[in-house]
């Protein structure tokens, strides 16, 4: 399979990360079917896709996007509840449900069943083994992980560039990788390879950011500094987008993270 051979692509789960994803694809030519279990949470979903924070309206105002190109990409979308339909025809699927790895290990198998023997299967995982989810299949060259950064649609680097971590497992062929870096640069993302390291939980970005967590954290125990004083040093004298106590209350909100890890927690 080469880049130009990915026309329609399929994405699992329908959450903020899923529905994000999407409307990238769908915003940069791909034609996009996405399932879920119900009708409302695909509807859910596309009112995400369209109306959101980080929706195509929103990139309209913005002057990201055209109304004419916002049209084209909502059109691309298509909406679907059954497996064996949302399987059908499709030449990459991006699963992204909860992080669950005996969940995704059935989702692959099933998946492999009864996706062509073409389609690409990757996962927005954001530190389980792609090799144990490759060993799911009978298909593990074509699996890969894709671990985004959320919000998907928006790209906060250099140049308004955004990273996508690509995870290898040591079966995934260099023909997936080539095609699934091209798919996601094609996007406006900078792909970045990772080796896949099973033992460890995590990818680049994680590991890194486990290791500030964890000096921060420990600062604060220690009593030497506040909270807020750590993430106003990280982001006024790094530059971080937002400080790791921030984040931790962020995803807390939504329904992620615990809002006060302990030491030694991850």
């Amino acid at each position: 399979m080469k880049i130009e051979d990915v026309k329609k692509i399929g994405v699992l789960g329908t959450g903020v990360m899923g529905s994000g994803i999407v409307q990238v694809f769908a915003t940069f030519g791909f034609d996009v079917v996405v399932k879920s279990r119900s009708d409302a949470a695909l509807k859910r979903a596309m009112n995400e896709i369209i109306d959101g924070k980080y929706g195509l309206k929103k990139g309209v105002s913005r002057g990201k996007i055209t109304q004419e190109q916002m049209d084209r990409a909502a059109k691309r979308i298509k909406l679907k509840t059954d497996m064996d339909e949302f399987c059908r025809d499709v030449d990459m699927i991006t699963e992204c449900f909860p992080e669950d790895l005996n969940l995704k290990i059935k989702v692959f198998a099933e998946l492999d069943r009864k996706c062509p023997k073409r389609t690409i299967l990757a996962t927005t995982s954001s530190g389980l083994s792609i090799t144990a989810l490759a060993g799911a299949t009978q298909r593990p060259g074509k699996v890969i992980g894709t671990h985004w950064f959320n919000p998907p649609p928006v790209n906060p680097g250099p140049g308004g560039v955004g990273a996508v971590e690509v995870i290898r497992a040591p079966d995934t062929s260099d023909e997936t990788v080539g095609v699934v870096k091209g798919v996601l640069e094609k996007c406006g993302k900078m792909a970045i390879v990772f080796k896949d390291a099973p033992r460890a939980y995590g990818y680049i970005a994680n590991r890194c950011f486990f290791a500030l967590a964890q000096e921060a954290m420990r600062i604060v125990e220690e009593g030497t500094a506040t909270e807020t004083d750590v993430d106003n040093v990280l982001k006024f004298g790094y530059g971080f987008p937002i400080g790791p106590f921030e984040l931790s209350r962020y995803l807390a909100a939504r329904g992620g993270e615990p809002k006060r890890m302990r030491l030694g927690e991850r």
